[in-house]
């Protein structure tokens, strides 16, 4: 029997206090090499603290984050050069082109070959035609690509998305998340996903871990989630969880 492969993230009891609110209680949960896991919750339920702990940008009250078999805590800027971001609520400089923030993140990663990346994200992207645009302009569909530009540029081992479609028309949406599996398989991508499109869960995520009230009440692939909860699909699972809320 083959070895499982060792998860490229592993959190264990991670939990975040702020005062005597406890927006995180003790989850533990792994991303396995090339899987897409999808994050759902309703707001509040500790999504976005989460995902903000695991970038960095917040520190744990308890529990430890490892990726690539280091801990975050002690090997930061070696981590956080093999993984990226993108939300459709994060922004750019907004008096530099879309082109210019690209050249400025590639000189940030000290990336090498840079016009050929940027030439050939613009194209997965389908941003050639605002890609002198000044960022200021763009519309939100558009912000939103440049952010995922942003992300794909430096050909990250983990990719961390927050709502990327939610501001995209539905022809742009399918497209994006065809090139996300297209990445997933043909770089062995992870990717940890979080959006309230059930469908798109469905669609995307390999696996599906639930946070409700800070707390991991389900984990486990759509369908698995669905005939525990003993509901239809995975919107109804949703909609009851975040009702108990």
């Amino acid at each position: 029997m083959l070895a499982m492969p060792s998860p490229v993230l592993e959190v264990r009891q991670l939990t975040k206090t702020f005062g005597d609110f406890t927006a995180v209680n003790g989850i533990s949960f792994a991303l396995r090499p090339g899987e897409i896991l999808g994050v759902l919750g309703p707001n509040g339920a500790g999504k976005t603290t989460t995902m903000h702990m695991l970038l960095g940008l917040i520190t744990p009250t308890s529990g430890t984050i490892s990726m690539f078999g280091m801990d975050l805590e002690t090997h930061r800027e070696t981590i956080l050069q093999r993984v990226n971001f993108s939300s459709t609520y994060m922004s750019m400089p907004q008096s530099l082109t879309v082109e210019e923030n690209l050249w400025v993140v590639a000189r940030l990663y000290g990336l090498p070959d840079v016009r050929r990346r940027i030439d050939d994200v613009v194209k997965k992207l389908e941003m050639g035609e605002f890609r002198h645009k000044v960022t200021r302009k763009l519309s939100s569909g558009q912000m939103t690509r440049l952010t995922l530009a942003k992300a794909l540029l430096t050909e990250p081992k983990i990719l961390f998305l927050d709502e990327p479609t939610a501001s995209l028309d539905p022809d742009i949406a399918q497209k994006i998340r065809a090139l996300l599996k297209d990445e997933q398989r043909a770089s062995g991508l992870s990717v940890l996903y979080t959006s309230h499109n059930m469908r798109e869960m469905e669609e995307m995520s390999d696996r599906i871990i639930f946070l409700q009230k800070g707390n991991l009440v389900a984990e486990g692939t759509a369908a698995q989630i669905v005939s525990r909860f003993g509901q239809a699909d995975l919107e109804d699972v949703f909609l009851k969880l975040a009702r108990e809320s």
